[in-house]
Parts: C-alpha cells; sequence; structure tokens
C-alpha cells in the first residue's frame, strides 16, 4: 500500500500549496481572515481572492495535472520516458494559430477571445495532419507518428519566425510573451474548459490504465494478451492531443512538466498506470503551483513568465534526477 500513502502525501501537497498561494502574493491575506472575507463578499480582498487568485489555482491544478497525465500517456505509448506532450507538434500548431492571429490583428479587432480559439485551431489542425499522415493500411505508426510529429513542429517553428520577422515590435512582443506562458486568464469559460477536460482527460486516461500496462510490452503482445491495441492507440492519442491543445491555448507553451513529473511520479510510485496517472495528475497540479506562487513573487509587484520558472526549475530537478540514478548505479 505504499502507493496510497503517496498518493495521499500528493494530495496533501496539492491542497497546502493550493492554501499557500491563496494567502500569498503582493496583498497577504491571513488563513483567519478567510471566513469573514468570504461571508462579506466586499473589499479589495474578496476581488482579489475571487478575481485573480482562486482562478489562477484552478487553472494551475487543471494545466499542470492534464499536461503531466499527457505526458505519462505518451511515455506509455512511445514506450520512451523523454516524449512529451509537445514532442508531436501540437505546441507549435498553436504557437503558429497564435501568431498568425496577433500577426493580422485579430486579437484587436475580434476581442482577446481569438487567441486561445486560434491556439486551439492550430492544435487540432496539426493533431489531424499527424493522425492521418501516420496511418498505413489502416493502422497507426507510432515510430511515423513520431517523426511526422517532430517535423510539423520544426516547419511550425519556421513559419512562426518568419511572421515574428515580417511583424512590427508590438506583434513580435506579443508572440513572445504568450509562448512563454502565464496563467493569468480572465475568461470565467475558458478557466471551466481546461478544468473539465482535465478531469475527463484523467477519468478517460484511468479507464485505460489496463491497457497502457499491457502496452508497456509492446503492440504486438499486447494484442495477445487480448488488448485491442489500434482501438487504444486512437483513443489516447485523441485524448492526449486534445488536452495539450487546450493547455496550450490557455496557457501558452509551459514546457517539463509533462516531462519531468511522469518521470519522478514513476521513480516513486510505480509504473503501474492506474496509480502513475492519478499520481502524475496530483504531481504536475503541485509543481505548477509552487512554479505559478514562484513567478507570482521572485521579483514581485512584477510577474516572471511560469515557462521561464518551469523550464528552470523542472530541467534542473531533471538534471539532479539522473545524475543521482547514475551515481547509484555506479555504486550498485
Amino acid at each position: 500500500m505504499k502507493w496510497a500513502g503517496l498518493t495521499g502525501v500528493l494530495l496533501l501537497l496539492v491542497i497546502a500549496a493550493s492554501l499557500f498561494s491563496l494567502l500569498t502574493g503582493e496583498m497577504d491575506i491571513s488563513l483567519s481572515s478567510l471566513p469573514d472575507i468570504f461571508r462579506e463578499k466586499s473589499g479589495i480582498e474578496y476581488s482579489v481572492l475571487t478575481k485573480i487568485r482562486i482562478p489562477r489555482i484552478i487553472t494551475a491544478i487543471s494545466v499542470g495535472g492534464a499536461l503531466s497525465i499527457t505526458g505519462a500517456i505518451l511515455q506509455g505509448i512511445y514506450r520512451n520516458p523523454l516524449v512529451e506532450p509537445y514532442t508531436l507538434g501540437i505546441s507549435g500548431g498553436a504557437a503558429l494559430g497564435v501568431s498568425i492571429a496577433i500577426v493580422f490583428g485579430l486579437h484587436l479587432t475580434i476581442g482577446s477571445a481569438v487567441l486561445p480559439v486560434s491556439g486551439f485551431a492550430g492544435s487540432l489542425i496539426t493533431i489531424f495532419l499527424v493522425y492521418f499522415l501516420s496511418l498505413k493500411k489502416g493502422n497507426i505508426s507510432i515510430n511515423k507518428m513520431l517523426l511526422i510529429g517532430v517535423m510539423i513542429s520544426f516547419i511550425s517553428s519556421s513559419a512562426m519566425m518568419f511572421l515574428m520577422s515580417i511583424s512590427n515590435k508590438d506583434s513580435m512582443h506579443s508572440i513572445i510573451f504568450w509562448m512563454m506562458g502565464s496563467l493569468d486568464e480572465p475568461n470565467t469559460l475558458l478557466i471551466k474548459i481546461v478544468f473539465y477536460s482535465s478531469i475527463a482527460g484523467l477519468l478517460i486516461s484511468t479507464f485505460f490504465a489496463r491497457p497502457l500496462n499491457a502496452m508497456r510490452l509492446g503492440q504486438e503482445k499486447a494484442r495477445h494478451l487480448g488488448i485491442n491495441s489500434e482501438m487504444t492507440l486512437r483513443v489516447l492519442f485523441i485524448v492526449a492531443s486534445l488536452l495539450t491543445g487546450i493547455c496550450v491555448a490557455v496557457a501558452g507553451i509551459i514546457g517539463f512538466v509533462g516531462l519531468v513529473i511522469p518521470h519522478i511520479v514513476r521513480n516513486t510510485i510505480g509504473s503501474d498506470y492506474r496509480v502513475l496517472l492519478p499520481g502524475s495528475f496530483l504531481g504536475g497540479s503541485f509543481f505548477l503551483l509552487v512554479c505559478d506562487l514562484l513567478a507570482r513573487t521572485v521579483i514581485a509587484p512584477n510577474e516572471l513568465p511560469i515557462g521561464v520558472i518551469t523550464g528552470l526549475v523542472g530541467g534542473l530537478v531533471f538534471i539532479l534526477i539522473l545524475t543521482r540514478q547514475g551515481i547509484r548505479a555506479k555504486i550498485k
């Protein structure tokens, strides 16, 4: 029952990080004053909590959890611990969609909501391209899918660089800032979409935990065990891609969550997907909550892009883990 205790610890960490994030910021709020603030429903503290901090906490939990379980799913499908949600070029497609909207000024004429819509449209186009180009005689080629995703990512990046080179300074600044990621999403509808999508993604992927465990042995062996590997691949690819597209459209490109967290959880809890998926969701939520707190407080009252924090913290943690594993292997 080691996994149950570790999952419980992760849940407590998420609750503690959420509470600490709720109380900490440019305006510190005491825990004892929360009941009065929510009872009176007035004052600047109530506005800060309901319009800024609570939406950011929900977004951090949703995006962090969704990217993490997506990483766990893709690493299981490809049987490669270095695969992450952005490997398939979905982030590149979303970034290209947002870049097009910014360069043509759609966010100024239609409204800021056009940016996440454009990002999601770009990710959807990438999803369909990767999926249909990977089909071979009606079956999905995993290796082909990975290569096509990487190539589409390079093409999207080149196209985005071209757009940036012909745009003005304001458009270039907007594109760069969006690419660095932010959890400051004022649209309540988008927050609800990413929250419910992350929960639905967790439930659907958990339902496929047994096929994922079997597919760690390879598609052929999974098929001999009675697993419909083709149907499993299709469903999980669509779930992982849509989750990534929604997260990128709402929060921008936030790296390392889908790479580092599943790796850490797998080494701590185990590789059984029945516990790896919920553990990854909680671990990703906690990681992004902590990174968002750092982004808001390190240079307060200014705010760092959260992608900068996740890149620095996630990269250092991942290097540390790999180094320690190498040392232990040598000792053994």
